[in-house]
């Protein structure tokens, strides 16, 4: 069996030795031409003046586009549900809706002349009044419609929430925000675009080639035939790769119009407004229990902001639906307009800003009833899904916390806050629980045997660093019975079958579940072309008895090498195909309540002098059902983990409240965790095999690890210092005032 196992990543070598080819490394007929765009310097208003007439002059510029010359563009289809197929239009007016947006394109014979140029083009604005504080404009928020594409509803509502919790002995009743965030993959957003006849090629950084295609195609008014994606590596995605954005529209703008290849690639600074962030939040949390911790009511209110003329709703609330028991529930959804980028996936959305509030309320809880955090979840484990009231499909989120707790030393724990000190450094240990819906969606994986007895296995579907190459190396090996060395895996190109790519924690469960399929009609093609071949060892034989192994099929002992039967019978090799259905198509999506679940332990030292804070260790434990390779799990778990110390403690994109800018927009000023701030993290995954999740048993992981395990260390530093943070990021400055006194 070689799923599960820690195979290394079959691309590995490639990535180590740099032939593994990224979008913007890809050289194309000859030298390619070089973009720039510029970006607007107001939050809102109108183009009034653009002179482009000293770029134009300015040595190597081929072109200046600006909403004077740009083609016509399809507006988005809003009946699309996805919103990553819709058209991208881009300079399609004078109009300015946030800071950065494209207001012109430079494309010149290398790229430092068409950054000089574009400091060259001259414009004048009429500036508008702006919305940019999320604070001040929160009365303006309204109720959307529904979530994740019309899947979940808005607002929930079990028994009365109201009654239930004024009638609770003990209360929590708090607010809890959090800020701005983005993706920040180390590959850059970028494309190189090679006109070829009437057809595109476009070599583009996105994780999923379909909505690629289909958003330019859309865009374009054309065919979606005559684009043609490639993509086999992609350099980190977090979201943000989803869908294209203007660098991609406005590159096949100037390929189209120079009949020439051109690359284009957001600088960092450029990446901030030009791409989608996570909604800054404001989430009110209520709790209401009995004196023994068992919650009686259960509230989790939140309002974001969106843009004003591109609707994002983050399913921050849905997080607390099925966690815990309680006979009296609400969550409901507002957003708030205003003038910034547009809100997009960010890192497990919705999960991770949820679980930070609702995680840090249930620690309030316990500090208030005076129980143990871990006992304190365990007595609120429900027994089914607490407000559909379907059964869980696999369940093992106490299983999650005991072992965590056993394998973190958990009764070490300091019971009162700002007990234990090392030195300068105050003590203290936090947990949380997390949970993520798994998904589905319908993908194509197509397997085919060639006459040497390899298979190759192909789907659109890409790697963004997360072991694609590899966890379908190991299915397709086990299900035609070959050595992973007999496999070669394609990714990544529109003529490939169609998934729906990387994200959401989807694309692992999605891609393998169609491979395995795939190769099960394979299976049952050879069996019967062997069964029917006369010149064939296993003519004649019972196919329910066959056995796939060492690159052989077997009946009742009697045995075939594959690459046999398909040199005799399908000398060009023989090929079938497997498909995963939508999760609206699947019944199990009805009749079960399917998630993954986790729990997260930090030990945090805080400097009693200067209140710095930082992660001694942390361990996450984790039920995923089946694990598709146990390396690549591990580390894609601890990732998430990291993630989640970045949202607790240093992640935050600042807005200039003049103009709508992010003024932090590098990587040396919005500060994301660093090797020193991990020193010791951990993974452990239990075993499992969810039925109900596919026929693989296996279900989505990337993103569970960020879930949580913000809270952990947040509570981690209450228990540390005493100091409540419900403001994050948590720095110096919010629990500085706070700290204990020294002492004489």
């Amino acid at each position: 069996m070689v799923i599960g196992q820690a195979l290394n990543r079959v691309d590995g070598p490639l990535k180590v030795a740099g032939r593994a080819t990224y979008a913007y490394e890809h050289w194309d007929d000859g030298p390619p031409l070089y973009g720039f765009i510029v970006g607007a310097t107001i939050g809102i208003g109108r183009i009034t003046r653009i002179d482009t007439s000293r770029a134009e002059r300015s040595p190597g510029v081929q072109l200046v586009m600006t909403h004077h010359d740009a083609p016509a563009q399809g507006s988005p289809d809003l009946s699309i549900p996805f919103e990553y197929w819709r058209a991208y239009p881009v300079l399609s007016s004078p109009d300015v809706h946030h800071y950065g947006e494209p207001v012109a394109l430079v494309v010149a014979t290398t790229f430092e002349q068409a950054r000089a140029a574009a400091a060259l083009v001259d414009l004048e604005y009429a500036g508008g009044s702006g919305s940019y504080d999320f604070a001040a404009c929160v009365d303006q928020a309204y109720a959307p419609d529904n979530l994740i594409f019309g899947i979940l509803p808005t607002d929930t509502a079990v028994g009365d929430l109201d009654a239930g919790f004024d009638s609770a002995p003990v209360r929590i009743d708090e607010r809890y925000t959090t800020p701005y965030e983005l993706s920040q993959p180390m590959e850059p957003h970028a494309c190189l675009v090679v006109p070829d006849g009437e057809d595109l090629i476009v070599y583009v950084s996105t994780q999923i080639v379909d909505a690629a295609r289909a958003s330019i195609a859309s865009t374009l008014r054309i065919d979606p035939e005559r684009i043609h994606i490639i993509t086999p590596y992609v350099g980190g995605g977090f979201g943000s790769k989803l869908r294209i954005h203007s660098e991609t529209i406005l590159a096949v703008f100037a390929a189209r119009a120079l009949r020439r290849p051109v690359k284009l690639a957001l600088t960092r600074q450029q990446i901030f407004h030009l791409t989608g962030v996570r909604p800054t939040s404001s989430q009110r949390v209520r709790l209401g229990a009995q004196r023994d911790g068992r919650l009686v009511a259960i509230a989790h209110e939140v309002t974001m902001h969106t843009n004003r003329h591109s609707e994002y709703i983050e399913p921050t609330a849905t997080t607390t639906r099925g966690l815990y028991a309680a006979p009296h529930r609400l969550t409901r959804t507002w957003l708030t307009p205003l003038d910034l980028p547009r809100g997009e996936d960010v890192r497990a959305p919705g999960e991770a800003p949820g679980l930070l509030a609702v995680e840090s309320a249930m620690d309030e809880l316990a500090h208030a009833v005076g129980m143990d955090p871990v006992e304190l979840r365990i007595r609120n484990e429900p027994t089914v899904d607490p407000e559909r009231g379907v059964p869980f499909s696999d369940r093992h989120l106490v299983d999650c916390l005991r072992e965590g707790a056993r394998r973190f030393d958990w009764e070490r724990r300091p019971a009162t806050p700002a007990s234990v000190r090392e030195g300068q450094w105050l003590v203290g240990y936090g947990m949380a629980a997390a949970i993520r819906g798994h998904f589905q969606a319908p993908t194509t994986g197509r397997v085919r045997l060639a006459a040497d007895g390899t298979a190759a296995v192909q789907s659109d579907m890409t790697d963004i660093g997360t072991g694609t190459y590899t966890i379908l190396t190991q299915v397709a090996a086990d299900g035609l019975g070959l050595p992973p060395g007999r496999v070669r895996v394609e990714l990544g190109r529109s003529e490939y079958p169609v998934s729906m790519g990387s994200g959401g924690s989807w694309g692992a469960a999605n891609s393998s579940t169609a491979v395995h399929r795939a190769c099960e009609a394979l299976r049952e093609k050879l069996v019967t072309t062997a069964r029917n071949d006369a010149r064939s060892a296993l003519h004649g034989l019972d196919p329910a008895g066959a056995e796939f192994s060492g690159g052989r099929v077997s009946i009742g002992g009697v045995s075939e090498a594959l690459s046999e039967i398909v040199a005799r019978n399908h000398p060009e090799g023989v090929e079938a195909e497997g498909e995963t259905l939508a999760m609206t198509d699947d019944p199990n999506y009805r009749d079960y309540a399917l998630h993954t679940y986790g729990a997260h332990f930090a030990e945090v030292g805080v400097d009693a002098d200067t209140a710095e804070i930082r992660l001694r260790r942390m361990l996450g434990v984790f039920s995923v059902g089946r694990v598709l390779n146990a390396k690549t799990a591990r580390s894609q778990l601890i990732g998430g983990m990291i993630w989640g110390l970045g949202a607790a403690l240093e992640e935050e994109a600042v807005v200039d409240p003049r103009s709508g800018a992010f003024v932090n927009r590098d990587l040396a000023q919005y500060m994301v965790p660093v090797h020193a701030d991990a020193v010791e993290v951990d993974a452990v995954v239990l075993d499992g095999f969810d039925d109900k999740a596919n026929v693989l048993g296996a279900k989505g992981l990337g993103e569970l690890g960020i879930c949580g395990a913000g809270a952990a260390v947040a509570n981690a530093v209450f228990n540390a210092t005493g100091v409540r943070v419900r403001d994050f990021p948590i720095t110096l400055e919010k629990v500085l005032p706070g700290l204990p006194p020294m002492e004489d």
